[in-house]
């Protein structure tokens, strides 16, 4: 049985500042949780009904199905609920792409981007510190598991791309055409905010600005769902590799 306490710093590590403090945070479900368990972050406890399957006991709590729906941000809780450690900050490699997340609000979007990267092979993100939290519930429901393979940095992006010695491209509307853009093999690609693009000082720091042209012949739609345009640009970009 979860005693009161347990039961309230769980739900704790669905609020951010909680996450921070405790250097903690939940993954829930089974898809997701295997992901994290198969991986090298460090698990701190494992709370699972019991019918969920398990092959040891360490570090694991069984609880009814009434307690996991008790601690669980979901309607409809699967099986399981993990509290992992928040990993230690890696150092970014200057080889390869490094996407740049100005500002992104929406989980769903940040999620989906970090499953992107995942499925390209991109394996380092920076994101500006006002961009949601990567541990964020609803961010980990979206990822599917993938925030497990991509490095995510939290920093400030003015001073990164300032002092980075690879090319800075961004996603803008006006840019050039991304179709008649050529790209070096290590770059950094900003992509900004969902309404308001990227910042001003950050798009002083940019040596070249790529657009995705419209084909309507309507021209009644004004942008592009920012984890959709993220899609595009990585997509014509790999291609271009080979």
């Amino acid at each position: 049985m979860l005693s009161k306490n347990t039961r309230k710093k769980i739900l704790e590590l669905h609020n951010k500042k909680k996450r921070v403090e405790n250097n903690a945070f939940i993954v829930e479900g089974i898809k997701g949780v295997n992901e994290f368990l198969n991986s090298d972050i460090e698990l701190i406890n494992l709370y699972h009904t019991e019918d969920f399957d398990t092959k040891t006991t360490e570090k694991h709590i069984l609880v009814t199905q009434g307690e996991l729906q008790q601690i669980s941000n979901l309607k409809n809780p699967n099986k399981v609920l993990g509290v992992f450690e928040i990993p230690k900050k890696k150092q970014i490699s200057t080889k390869g792409i490094t996407l740049v997340l100005d500002q992104i609000n929406d989980p769903g979007n940040l999620g989906t981007i970090i499953r992107l990267c995942d499925w390209f092979g991109i394996e380092q993100m920076i994101c500006s510190e006002n961009t949601v939290d990567c541990y964020n519930s609803k961010v980990i429901q979206s990822t599917m598991g993938s925030l497990t393979r991509v490095n995510i940095v939290y920093d400030d992006i003015f001073q990164y791309l300032k002092n980075t010695d690879k090319p800075v491209y961004a996603t803008v509307l006006g840019g050039s055409n991304i179709h008649k853009t050529s790209f070096e093999k290590n770059i950094n690609i900003v992509i900004g905010n969902e309404a308001n693009g990227i910042s001003a000082e950050v798009l002083e720091l940019v040596n070249k600005k790529i657009t995705i042209p419209s084909y309507s012949k309507h021209n009644k739609t004004e942008s592009l769902n920012v984890a959709v345009a993220t899609s595009i640009v990585i997509a014509h970009i790999k291609g271009l590799e080979g």
